[in-house]
């Protein structure tokens, strides 16, 4: 377990898997302890694009945070200035600073594209989390997805942004059955890189220790159900444990996917 200038205690482990069908990896992910950082990502283009664009904003998310943080454990500043897609004041300087790098990572994804042919189009998924002097940070887009186990009990903090979340949230009473076997259902609405507008989302709360954090893509949540998750959570403690049953779970349930899960403990400084 780590001390990290930003007040955190954690112990993080991630695993990715190509899975049995696809040919590529097109996910990809990073843990930097000392930055209390977790970051996944799920990239989507042709030939080896979407590679690229989940290396290129996980990257993208790395640099910006780490240079933003380093040498000091005091909070991001607020500066206004220095924000160049401006400053929520709804968020805390480390949710401003997650929401910057996400549209820093859009940006990077964008000049790749215009400078091949092979990466025209391409996009990716991305949450990236970051715990600071107890409180929990999240900027996220697209499907993948950020669970938080607290009490014995998970809970998704994200939210898709898929055709399938987009009906149910416009219409509560549809009948998610019939929704979800429409071949729409896993078609994303918004993504880093791949469309004319992306919408970062950002979430926050507070964090009182001994919770654990999940970050899987669609691979592993669309195949293993919410409450197999928290069941395989609950049965293991070490966080290697647990991204490899999250992972080895959704391969034998068939996976068609890359499969991807990030888990981390987290225990409060006093």
């Amino acid at each position: 377990m780590l001390r990290t200038t930003t007040g955190v205690l954690l112990r993080a482990y991630g695993l990715t898997d190509r899975g049995r069908v696809r040919p590529t990896n097109q996910d990809c992910f990073a843990i930097r302890e000392a930055l209390g950082l977790l970051v996944i990502a799920d990239g989507m283009g042709g030939h080896n694009g979407g590679e690229i664009a989940a290396r290129l904003a996980v990257d993208a998310v790395v640099d910006c945070v780490g240079a933003s943080s380093e040498g000091t454990d005091e909070p991001v500043p607020d500066d206004l200035e220095a924000w160049p897609f401006g400053f929520d004041p709804s968020l805390s300087a480390d949710g401003n600073l997650l929401r910057t790098a996400v549209y820093l990572a859009d940006v990077r994804i964008r000049e790749a594209a215009i400078s091949s042919c092979d990466c025209a189009g391409m996009g990716t998924t991305i949450v990236a989390a970051r715990i600071s002097h107890g409180r929990l940070s999240i900027a996220h887009v697209g499907d993948s997805r950020l669970y938080l186990l607290t009490a014995r009990t998970l809970r998704q903090i994200t939210q898709d942004d898929s055709w399938l979340a987009s009906m149910l949230a416009h219409n509560p009473a549809a009948d998610p059955f019939v929704l979800e076997h429409h071949p729409l259902r896993h078609a994303l609405t918004n993504v880093v890189g791949a469309r004319s507008r992306t919408e970062v989302h950002v979430a926050e709360q507070r964090l009182s220790g001994g919770e654990l954090l999940l970050l899987t893509t669609d691979g592993v949540h669309a195949t293993v159900a919410e409450r197999q998750l928290e069941r395989l959570a609950l049965e293991e403690h070490e966080p290697q444990a647990i991204a490899a049953a999250l992972v080895r779970a959704a391969l034998a349930r068939g996976s068609r996917d890359n499969c991807t899960a990030v888990a981390a403990r987290y225990a409060a400084v006093h």
